[in-house]
């Protein structure tokens, strides 16, 4: 899941980037409106975390211009400005939840998470290929009736693979969904990656799922779910 920060105070930025990291998600931060708004426009986002007082253009100016650009994405705002006021404003403009400075990150990972599965509501809680399943909503693996156990980015890549299988994924894409990064070629930790996540998922187990196309990146196999 991919979200985005738009926060111009420095340690609460890096603080909310790292915290959500930590927690499996691909994040990007924007420190003004102006670039924030040209990441949520151009951007494939599950979520925004946008603060109101922002330089160059602020929170309101973010949310109402996605908004009439036709971008549903869900937006949290999270801002110290507390009065009745510029929450009713900030619901009226198409937010989805609002959240006041100062705060507990358990309570703003809870709200992260709620309104992710909320956008979520139209899509399958399991991905299947064969005898794999992955659920979204408990973070668990199954093959075979056997649970694996993954880390974050290991469940990521995972995830991105079945969310577009039969499609070749090329290093680069990989590189930025999964680990926030400009792919550089010099680099191993994809490869390094898929070998460990093939080693729990498909090394023990047939069929052979996920497949490395030489000279262009891998893919996971498209199969029908396994009966019984």
């Amino acid at each position: 899941m991919k979200i985005l920060i738009v926060e111009d105070e420095v340690k609460t930025g890096d603080y909310l980037r790292q915290g959500l990291r930590e927690a499996g998600f691909v994040v990007d931060l924007a420190r003004d409106g102006v670039d924030g708004l040209h990441l949520a426009l151009d951007g494939d986002y599950h979520l925004i975390v946008l603060d109101v007082t922002l330089p160059s253009l602020d929170g309101w100016g973010v949310l109402q211009t996605l908004r009439h650009s036709g971008r549903e994405t869900p937006v949290l705002f999270l801002t110290a400005r507390d009065q009745v006021e510029d929450r009713v404003r900030g619901l009226e403009l198409g937010a989805d939840d609002y959240l006041v400075k100062p705060f507990a990150f358990s309570e703003f990972l809870a709200r992260v998470r709620t309104l992710l599965r909320r956008g979520r509501s139209q899509e399958p809680e399991v991905l299947r290929s064969s005898n794999l399943e992955l659920d979204l909503l408990r973070r668990r693996v199954i093959r075979s009736g056997q649970r694996i156990d993954l880390t974050a980015k290991e469940f990521a890549l995972l995830e991105l693979l079945l969310r577009r299988q039969g499609e070749v994924l090329p290093r680069s894409l990989i590189a930025s969904q999964v680990w926030d990064m400009n792919f550089d070629s010099d680099t191993n930790v994809i490869e390094v990656a898929v070998r460990r996540l093939r080693a729990k998922v498909d090394e023990p187990f047939e069929p052979k799922l996920i497949r490395t196309v030489r000279g262009m990146g891998y893919v996971l196999e498209a199969l029908p779910p396994a009966r019984g």
